[in-house]
């Protein structure tokens, strides 16, 4: 059996995971080529870097937004005068309806595996905004999680995950960070309503750090993925991949450690 160990001593999010399966071998060529078939390549470019951690080298996984600032509402007119299927898909991107996630990922040509795990991912943070706001799912739009960057962070985990031919997946128990953050919505605490409403059943590990360590994004990848929360694992260890986070803390690597290897159990 292949095993993952997701070592989330520093949190998860969806960019960490991204980063350290790419840092434990995952084929970042094979990852571009894959989310391509979601065919929204023209709205973003992807690239990755080896940072320094607190003594660590890990791979930053970056999701750069293409005319991210270019959402001017005299363009959007016109752009819906002159044509208006074009606008529909390009939309604010801040506003993907869950629907629409869905909807793009199964009219995809991704593997089917890839497809399952991805709408799982998404149903779970999905449930969860639609439970804090009020919202039926299908009126739930994706814009506190950024709804490009959650869309490669998800789809591209399952995708290196189905490369990688992942078999099984452990992971830590959850540090979420605490203090507050600021959203759309205001001043939130850490965790954040929907991250904790995610990790309802899943161990949660104390974290002094005042900072969000754990995303919706991560703690869906997370709860999805794991069927296992625990210490490190007995199993024969192949392959070792950093993630790096945004923040930099003065005491403490922010990075995700994926363990791949061989269960002995």
């Amino acid at each position: 059996m292949k095993l993952l160990y997701l070592d989330c001593f520093s949190g998860i999010s969806g960019d960490m995971t991204v980063g350290a399966l790419l840092d434990a071998g995952g084929d970042f060529s094979h990852l571009k080529k894959e989310l391509k078939k979601l065919k929204i390549n023209d709205e973003y470019k992807l690239s990755t870097e080896q940072v320094n951690k607190n003594g660590i080298t890990a791979t930053k996984f970056n999701v750069k937004l293409v005319n991210e600032h270019h959402h001017h509402e005299d363009k959007d007119e016109t752009a819906k005068k002159n044509n208006h299927h074009h606008h529909h898909h390009h939309h604010h991107h801040e506003h993907r309806t869950y629907k629409h996630i869905t909807e793009l990922i199964s009219s995809s040509d991704l593997s089917e595996k890839v497809k399952d795990i991805s709408l799982r991912m998404f149903k779970i943070i999905g449930e969860a905004a639609g439970k804090i706001h009020g919202l039926p799912l299908d009126k739930v739009h994706f814009h506190e999680v950024g709804a490009v960057d959650s869309i490669i962070d998800i789809i591209g985990t399952a995708i290196l995950l189905e490369q990688l031919e992942i078999d099984q997946v452990k992971s830590a128990y959850i540090p979420t960070g605490s203090g507050e953050i600021m959203i759309d919505h205001g001043v939130y605490p850490v965790p954040a309503p929907a991250t904790l409403e995610i990790l309802r059943g899943i161990p949660v590990a104390k974290s002094e750090l005042k900072a969000e360590l754990t995303t919706p994004t991560g703690a869906a990848i997370a709860a999805v993925l794991a069927d296992e929360f625990c210490d490190f694992p007995a199993m024969k260890v192949d392959r070792i991949g950093y993630g790096a986070g945004t923040i930099s803390f003065k005491k403490h690597p922010n990075v995700l450690r994926a363990v791949i290897g061989e269960s002995v159990e």
